[in-house]
């Protein structure tokens, strides 16, 4: 038998032979529809192929060592920038009294001339005036406290800010530095009492250890007494009879990480995205007002680290500097256009430091305990687990074109099926006329 025969036997498409064709109009119609219906179909799933989606994967986050940073955005309308402080600590040991760099004070006129904005001033760290005009033999009394190690001059406090930091390592309250030179002479008292009735806004970074910790705003210079962190209240609670501080506050934002790229922003909330909105932070537009001076606000903070990694990223090794190398702002940036970033979840809960019941609300069963010191607390805690949004194509390629193919097939024998159909009723459309 002939070679090309064998193929023939095995042919699935036999042909049928031109003169027993039949053409017709409903056939033309019914070809040019489905051709319409083909191209409008493969248009789809090309778009459907290019579309991408972010698939979301919860591992265990096996990080060790890391920082995390954290950017706030807070204004406090009845409690001046001279008087309020932001401190850092955590479970691994690490203080940060006073303020960091990055962090800037706004003051803000008073409330009730709709706050606005005074100056703005950067917050450092044992920020105090250099005193260059005094005698460079002037050696400042510390009035009965020892000389802080950060003095210019050893054994010597030559300024108000330093005679401050005296009173605090032996626990002792300051006030308005009555009776001290060193802050007669830098008019400490005046300040206070040009500021008295001012808010203040805090915006800023600060990058902490990624442990469990807290960060807070409170009244008055902080200080460690033995194991004890503690703050000087006499100015807030007893520095002018006339006003009234509160520490009612707004969070305009406050964010743990970097912001996502504003194209991934775009599609979140969109057809086919399977992920959840994690750029828009709980605490954002939170109100907290209070008339009470002594009340305390703790949010509860639960941190999940969280990485977006774009279409077509591939591990390569880190070649990244330190923490310290890393500009403020620009920690969390990988390559490709990599970003590490954190969810979290918060609830929160306010009371009054001398203790009591919710009688007000309502509730006399619920009791407060008794201590503590007005101010804004935010103890935020660290998740074991680690969200993974990753960049990927809808379908591959070959899906593509499985689809393509069934899209094809599927419409030409549905034609197929119409036309017969449309033929076989005028076939008899006819016969029943004829006859």
């Amino acid at each position: 038998m002939p070679a090309k025969s064998r193929f023939t036997r095995l042919d699935a498409f036999t042909k049928t032979v031109e003169d027993a064709r039949v053409r017709t109009t409903s056939g033309g119609v019914v070809t040019l529809v489905s051709l319409l219906v083909i191209i409008y179909l493969v248009l789809g799933e090309w778009t459907d192929y290019r579309r991408i989606v972010v698939h979301p994967e919860l591992v265990v986050d096996k990080g060790r060592g890391e920082k995390m940073e954290i950017h706030m955005n807070i204004s406090f309308p009845r409690i001046p920038c001279e008087i309020l402080t932001l401190d850092v600590m955590d479970v691994s040991g690490e203080l940060q009294e006073g303020v960091v760099h990055g962090i800037h004070k706004v003051r803000l006129g008073p409330e009730s001339e709709g706050s606005k904005e005074v100056s703005r001033t950067q917050m450092q760290l044992h920020d105090q005036e250099e005193a260059t005009h005094l005698d460079p033999n002037y050696c400042g009394e510390c009035y009965g406290a020892p000389a802080p190690a950060n003095a210019q001059k050893p054994g010597c406090c030559n300024t108000c800010s330093e005679v401050r930091d005296a009173y605090a390592s032996v626990s002792w309250s300051f006030g308005k530095g009555e009776n001290v030179e060193q802050c007669t002479r830098e008019h400490y008292s005046e300040h206070l009492a040009e500021q008295r009735r001012e808010g203040c806004r805090v915006e800023g970074g600060i990058r902490v250890n990624k442990v469990v910790g807290n960060f807070h705003f409170a009244p008055g210079k902080s200080f460690s007494a033995g194991n004890m962190h503690m703050h000087d209240l006499e100015n807030y609670l007893h520095g002018d009879a006339s006003v009234m501080h509160t520490f009612t506050h707004k969070i305009h934002q406050l964010r743990f990480g970097p912001e996502l790229p504003e194209s991934v922003v775009q599609r979140v909330g969109k057809k086919g995205v399977a992920w959840s909105d994690h750029n828009l932070h709980p605490l954002d537009g939170t109100n907290q007002p209070t008339d009470e001076r002594e009340t305390n606000f703790m949010y509860f903070v639960k941190v999940v680290s969280t990485a977006y990694l774009p279409l077509g990223w591939k591990q390569k090794s880190s070649s990244s500097g330190g923490h310290d190398l890393t500009p403020l702002g620009a920690w969390g940036h990988g390559d490709q256009g990599s970003i590490e970033t954190h969810q979290y979840s918060v609830t929160s809960h306010k009371r009054n430091v001398k203790g009591g019941d919710d009688s007000k609300q309502g509730h006399k069963e619920r009791l407060h305990a008794r201590g503590g010191i007005p101010g804004v607390f935010f103890s935020y805690d660290i998740s074991p687990m680690k969200v993974i949004n990753r960049e990927a194509r809808s379908k591959s390629f070959s899906g593509f074109l499985v689809g393509v193919c069934a899209v094809i097939g599927g419409t030409l024998t549905v034609a197929a099926a119409v036309d017969r159909a449309l033929y076989e009723g005028g076939q008899r459309v006819k016969k029943l006329h004829q006859g």
